[in-house]
């Protein structure tokens, strides 16, 4: 019944954002153990704190899903941003290394650019974000600096990696350096 259930939910996504979520099937089919476990892991990462928090976090998951995947990972976290409402030229700037002319999306993903590289630099743009955004702002952007990454990892793990592809940024598409 679970695996049941886990597997609609994972068509209804796949349907949503026209995203292969073979990957997500063939956990469900190993172990719906592992399923659940992996269908909680959101509440993690989507954790934004007060609602102007959600720019600055919109840049910082990009940065972090792109530093892990230049493929459908990073194109459902696009598309999953622009339904969201997100600025499409703020986020192609970003994907396309030019977060300094994105604002406050650009100033999420210069952090988590930072804190992923362990650059020092990381507690200026922290401090920046606090400024603006405030504390829990700041901890929503730490939360989706260190996620991004979790499900391009996963996916490259069970085989289902892919090569770089063209993101669509509201009908731009743009091949970004591997």
């Amino acid at each position: 019944m679970i695996r049941k259930l886990f597997h609609a939910q994972a068509r209804k996504m796949q349907r949503a954002f026209n995203y292969n979520t073979s990957y997500m099937h063939e956990i469900i089919d190993i172990s719906p153990g592992a399923a659940w476990g992996l269908s909680r892991l959101p509440a993690f990462y989507k954790y934004r704190g007060a609602p102007a928090g959600q720019i600055p976090w919109t840049g910082t998951l990009l940065a972090s899903t792109l530093d892990g995947d230049c493929g459908p990972c990073a194109q459902l976290v696009v598309d999953m941003a622009l339904a969201g409402g997100a600025d499409a030229d703020a986020l192609q700037a970003c994907a396309e290394g030019r977060p300094l002319e994105a604002g406050a999306m650009g100033l999420g993903y210069r952090f988590a650019e930072a804190a992923i590289s362990g650059d020092p630099t990381a507690d200026d743009l922290r401090g920046e974000i606090i400024s603006e955004f405030g504390e829990k702002c700041a901890l929503s952007c730490a939360f989706a600096a260190a996620s991004g990454r979790i499900y391009p990892v996963i996916k490259r793990g069970m085989g289902h990696g892919k090569a770089c592809q063209r993101l669509d940024f509201a009908g731009k598409e743009v091949i970004l350096p591997a």
